[in-house]
């Protein structure tokens, strides 16, 4: 049987339970005899505590799987795949205001190419965007402000306060990692997209 290591720049419980239920989902597409290792490594993203930008975004993911693959190197670990997740904000213009989003990324790489994939977006409340934006309080401080709660990050998240739960941080985490990583268990489809260009 195949063994497939996975390395996740992030400790936090609802990255790594995302990976892991993405992974349990795309598996038998892409090796329906591979078993996949999931190991978590707190890394450095490179980017602002509360990303608020889609490139800020991004780039913060990507960074977290490139931060991976230059310690797999120096460590020589045997890790397969990379992948970087990050949480924050794409703020957009709109009529003279602002409109603040909450997103979550993904970038899957296995060193030499990777992809990105990202959840859906919700919009949050201007008076969470403002203490995050102007004030500069990280958005896992100000979510526990603004719902009376402590540790909402590692629970349900920002997501789950914004979606009365219906959408929890690990399952918008979790769409987004199915994304990234669809060239890899589809890859057919990518390629055959390739070829009718």
């Amino acid at each position: 049987m195949e063994k497939i290591l996975i390395a996740v720049g992030s400790t936090r419980r609802p990255k790594l339970n995302a990976v892991t239920e993405a992974v349990h989902a795309f598996a038998p597409a892409w090796s329906p005899s591979a078993q996949f290792e999931i190991t978590g490594v707190d890394v450095d993203s490179g980017v602002s505590h509360t990303p608020s930008t889609c490139g800020e975004l991004m780039r913060g993911a990507r960074q977290r799987a490139e931060a991976l693959i230059r310690l797999a190197a120096d460590k020589r670990e045997a890790w397969a795949y990379f992948v970087g997740l990050e949480g924050g904000l794409d703020v957009l213009p709109e009529n003279g205001g602002r409109r603040a989003f909450l997103e979550s990324w993904a970038y899957a790489t296995d060193g030499s190419v990777g992809y990105y994939g990202r959840s859906g977006a919700v919009e949050i409340p201007e008076a969470l965007a403002h203490e995050v934006l102007e004030n500069q309080v990280e958005l896992s401080i100000a979510i526990d402000r603004f719902a009376g709660a402590v540790g909402i990050r590692d629970a349900q998240g920002a997501w789950g306060v914004l979606s009365n739960n219906l959408i929890t941080r690990q399952e918008a985490f979790r769409i987004a990692v199915l994304a990234a990583f669809a060239p890899f268990y589809n890859g057919k489809m990518y390629r055959a997209a390739a070829v009718a260009r």
